[in-house]
């Protein structure tokens, strides 16, 4: 599991997932840097031997309008949440075994319906779905899929500080009544990465209760 900061956090993770019976490590990289990449793959098969399956879940976000907007902060969005997860993609299947493998980028639901204050951040996640699609179209004679999973809003450290109007209105433009929980976006993402999802590539899945902004 890699962390770009709050060690804690990500030890705290590991310790639930070893209490469940599954193994884990932590590992601190930051992924808007490229020479730091291939150490976060270095350390996965140097724990478990072996990758087959990379989620791209890395991102950040900025909300303002256009006059917010600054080339740092815009760039900063597209060098994790983009050029990142190309370059993830291109170190781990390096890694992946000749059977093939899995890759799930964790992308948004304003790819589809932009929010009217965060227009570069939702650019991002535009691009992210075009990368699955294209992906997928390279890497399926390898076996590879290349699946997208498109939370709404959901309930993470990242959107703690969300003030309630914005809450409340997408809580209002979403037909199940609710903001999403880590647990819904989690089991979306098993649900892909299993045999269950053999046959999907190339989608991005929405998983956001039906939210349309």
């Amino acid at each position: 599991m890699n962390y770009a900061r709050g060690k804690e956090g990500a030890d705290a993770v590991v310790a639930r997932i070893t209490a469940a019976g599954g193994n884990a490590v932590a590992v601190q990289t930051d992924i808007s840097q490229p020479a730091a990449i291939p150490g976060l793959f270095d350390a996965a098969v140097k724990a478990f031997g072996h990758v087959d399956i990379l989620v791209n879940n890395a991102g950040v976000y900025e909300f303002g309008g256009l006059d917010s907007v600054t080339p740092e902060s815009f760039d900063r969005m597209y060098a994790i949440n983009v050029r990142g997860l190309v370059l993830a993609t291109q170190a781990a299947i390096r890694l992946f075994p000749a059977e093939g493998g899995v890759v799930i980028n964790i992308s948004s639901g304003v790819a589809k319906t932009p929010m009217t204050q965060a227009q570069a951040y939702s650019s991002t996640k535009g691009a992210v779905d075009v990368l699955t699609r294209g992906l997928a179209l390279e890497l399926g004679p390898r076996n590879i899929r290349v699946v997208g999973i498109a939370p709404g809003l959901t309930a993470t450290d990242g959107t703690a500080g969300m003030d309630q109007q914005t809450i409340d209105f997408v809580i209002s433009r979403t037909p199940l009544g609710r903001i999403g929980t880590t647990a819904d976006i989690a089991a979306a993402v098993s649900f892909v990465a299993s045999g269950d999802g053999g046959w999907i590539t190339g989608e991005t899945i929405q998983v956001g209760g039906g939210l349309m902004f």
